[in-house]
């Protein structure tokens, strides 16, 4: 028995099965078909028929069984419920996953089900991700490292900086969080990583996505450049030698590949509306959209938090990022108004402050690299620390070393 998984949880996505729910309540095949929708199973085909154990051992008495197996039981005695189950193990596949869920806690019948070779007991009701979480569990190999964090970064519309965002946010993640970090630049025509991390590879991500039938671990591995001991590039060629149409699925494998191995991996998303974009936001751990404070920038991020929220409903909203605010004598939307309109609390607010961005564009650096005390290299940290989950980490170390220094400025003071 499992419990299930908060929305802060990061579940694995679910891999390419096919899984068949037979469900006895509207209640669970309504959040089935929900959870079947979920970004996570995007990959499985699911279908929800109504039933219990007798409806699948009937339908599959004459059929292969799918993957995995969803039950639902309300029998209230247990014993009718297992030998429904024992007739259904007639017919059931080699290597078929079992996933029941019911609404009896009880320890011996839950051995009773394992005994009897089931994958997983919920129980119910339950909320569509915790099935999600429970179908992820089960190709989950126990000890196995947890897959890596992707945060796709986009701009509400071009010239908002979402690069630079990016780039200082993956600086942040490796140096201030200590993590491992991969970016990919996704702009494959017009990248600007390579020059921003003052790297000129003669390889990227170009060779990945136009080779697919060669990529594997180690071909990433030689394809990705060291800018540090944890932050690696994946860069774009900037080329115009072949144009860019790519499929919906064009970096499903690479991801996959990446997220075995690295624990975070920032996305350097182009201010591009296609299928392959549209499906690498939806499938992102974490999604930041960068603005200015103007017009277009709020309609469109309107636009893009809106669909988000819709198509990932057992996510947190994505993170909304006001760059390039503060210019003098430009007329502005107030960042109060900003995010009343958006609906959302923006997550950091970057003054336009041209000296500094323009030096490190130039010289091939980041933010905390020039001016690491800085209040921009600070909200980049403090972005990264939300995104990773240490916002509560850092205010709770904070809290503890107050009393003390408080107590050396009185011994001053005196």
């Amino acid at each position: 028995m499992t419990e299930t998984p908060g929305r802060d949880d990061l579940i694995p996505p679910v891999p390419r099965i096919t899984m068949q729910a037979f469900c006895e309540t509207p209640e669970l095949a309504a959040a089935m078909e929900a959870a079947a929708l979920d970004r996570r199973m995007q990959k499985a085909h699911v279908r929800v028929q109504t039933g219990g154990a007798p409806a699948a051992a009937a339908a599959f008495s004459q059929a292969p069984t799918p993957n995995v197996i969803l039950l639902e039981t309300r029998a209230q005695a247990q014993e009718d419920f297992l030998e429904q189950l024992d007739r259904l193990s007639d017919v059931c596949d080699a290597g078929t996953k079992v996933l029941v869920v019911g609404r009896v806690n009880d320890v011996r019948f839950y051995r009773e089900l394992i005994a009897r070779g089931v994958s997983e007991y919920l129980i119910g009701p339950v909320e569509p991700i915790g099935l999600v979480g429970a179908v992820s569990g089960l190709f989950s190999a126990p000890g196995a490292p947890p897959l890596g964090r992707t945060v796709a970064v986009i701009g509400a519309k071009g010239g908002v900086g979402s690069s630079t965002v990016a780039h200082n946010l993956a600086w942040a993640f490796s140096r201030k969080l200590a993590l491992s970090t991969v970016i990919v630049d996704l702009d494959i025509a017009f990248g600007t990583a390579g020059l921003d991390f003052n790297q000129d590879p003669p390889q990227g991500i170009a060779e990945a996505i136009f080779a697919p039938d060669r990529l594997d671990a180690n071909m990433v591995e030689r394809l990705m450049s060291k800018c540090s001991d944890r932050l690696s590039l994946l860069a774009a060629p900037a080329m115009l030698d072949r144009t860019c149409d790519l499929t919906e699925t064009a970096f499903d494998h690479l991801l996959d590949i990446l997220r075995a191995s690295t624990p975070a991996i920032v996305l350097d998303v182009p201010h591009v509306w296609t299928a392959w974009s549209r499906r690498l936001l939806i499938a992102s751990d974490e999604i930041v959209v960068v603005a200015a404070p103007d017009l277009a920038s709020l309609r469109n991020a309107k636009n893009l938090v809106d669909l988000l929220k819709a198509a990932r409903p057992n996510d947190k909203a994505p993170k909304v990022v006001l760059n390039q605010a503060s210019l003098p004598k430009r007329p502005e939307i107030g960042t109060p108004d900003f995010g009343k309109a958006l609906g959302v609390d923006l997550s950091a607010v970057l003054a336009f402050d041209a000296q500094l961005f323009g030096t490190a564009a130039n010289n091939g650096q980041m933010i905390a690299e020039i001016q690491p005390n800085s209040k921009l290299a600070e909200a980049f940290d403090d972005l990264a620390r939300a995104i990773a989950g240490r916002t509560a980490e850092r205010r709770a170390r904070k809290t503890l070393l107050d009393p003390i220094l408080s107590r050396f400025a009185r011994r001053k003071a005196s």
